[in-house]
């Protein structure tokens, strides 16, 4: 018989890709046959000959269970599927068929399997499949992953734990992810009273590290729509720090972070010959990931030659430099799977922080 886990959030980017991750690395330790599923998949791409959601497809290739991938998407939110759905034109049972038969199919080849649920208790309402309601279907019972903090955590949980009650879905666990290392155990002792008596188990997962939520050159790259030149061999470089580089060369390079990506404009020829001659210098190339190049201004010839012969990475975009640095800033990094350097530390740290056996036996 194998044994069920959905992975569901109070909202997004609270770590539930990151948690799926280290459950299945954990679980791997303890079950011969461990699988994944996204039963909704927001955001698709086309991957073997399929449309399947970024996060079945990324676990599908890390874990070598790329023959699966169609069984670990079975619903995808492609544009278009809401006005489809909602003018009748897809039938409106087929969602809940779909994911029913594909779960059956891996529950007859696992003995673990953790199915991973999209953004809050609500996603996936308009096609009638919201988490809550997933995890009720399927008869999986819900972790739920949270942020950090008291206040903001429990008014979270408690807005939606009533959509997973009005679907009888089983929470069984609250999950304290994101935590500010110096308060864990005053944030844990105090959710936990706010929790006692409810029969969940209240728990926490990782510290909050930067590093999960810095992105690859590659991930920058993916997200401007535009190619990455220079050294291929650097694009699963992170970037640390974003830096916008608008005061003088000296003072910019004298201020460069560990691993920074720099946003020049193209007319700053100086700036830009400085940082291409510092990509040769190791302790330099250590502080310096790459560059973004924005601006109309073409970039002038002898300055474009120096670039190239240098090799180092860079990305060249109409957009001004302000309008750059604002859009990477709010952008949060997805896992990707090439991302094994951030992979590994959370399989390292979740051996440390995450008590399967203690999960295992709550489900």
């Amino acid at each position: 018989m194998c044994k069920k886990i959905f992975i569901g959030a109070t909202g997004q980017h609270c770590g539930k890709t990151t948690i799926s991750l280290s459950l299945m690395h954990l679980a791997r330790k303890k079950y011969a046959r461990v699988g994944f599923m996204k039963p909704l998949g927001p955001k698709w791409i086309e991957f073997n000959g399929a449309i399947v959601d970024k996060d079945a497809a990324m676990f599908s290739t890390v874990f070598g269970v790329e023959e699966d991938v169609r069984l670990m998407s079975p619903v995808t939110l492609a544009p278009g599927t809401t006005r489809r759905f909602l003018d009748g034109e897809i039938d409106s049972d087929a969602p809940r068929r779909a994911i029913r038969e594909a779960c059956d199919e891996l529950e007859k080849k696992y003995d673990f399997l953790i199915i991973e649920g999209a953004g809050h208790g609500g996603v996936g309402s308009v096609i009638g499949m919201d988490n809550a309601r997933i995890a009720a279907e399927l008869n999986a019972p819900v972790l739920l992953v949270t942020g950090g903090g008291i206040g903001n955590v429990i008014d979270a949980v408690e807005l939606n734990l009533a959509l997973y009650q009005r679907e009888k879905a089983d929470v069984r666990i609250i999950m304290a992810n994101k935590l500010v290392a110096a308060k864990r155990d005053d944030t844990l002792g105090y959710l936990q009273k706010a929790f006692a008596g409810s029969g969940m188990m209240i728990t926490s997962a990782f510290d909050y590290l930067p590093i999960l939520a810095d992105p690859t050159l590659l991930h920058v790259s993916e997200l401007l729509g535009l190619p990455l030149n220079g050294d291929s061999g650097e694009q699963k470089r992170l970037c640390h720090t974003l830096q916008l580089g608008a005061a003088s060369s000296q003072i910019v390079i004298d201020h460069l972070e560990a691993s920074t990506l720099l946003i020049v404009t193209s007319s700053r020829d100086e700036l830009l010959v400085t940082a291409s001659a510092l990509h040769h210098i190791p302790e330099y190339k250590a502080r310096l990931a790459g560059l973004i190049i924005a601006g109309h201004i073409p970039v002038s010839s002898i300055t474009q030659r120096i670039l190239d012969d240098s090799n180092i990475p860079y990305i060249r975009i109409k957009e001004t430099s302000s309008e750059i640095f604002y859009r990477l800033r709010e952008h949060v990094s997805k896992i990707g799977p090439e991302d094994l350097e951030k992979i590994n530390l959370i399989n390292s740290i979740a051996e440390r922080y995450i008590d399967f056996d203690a999960i295992d036996a709550m489900i």
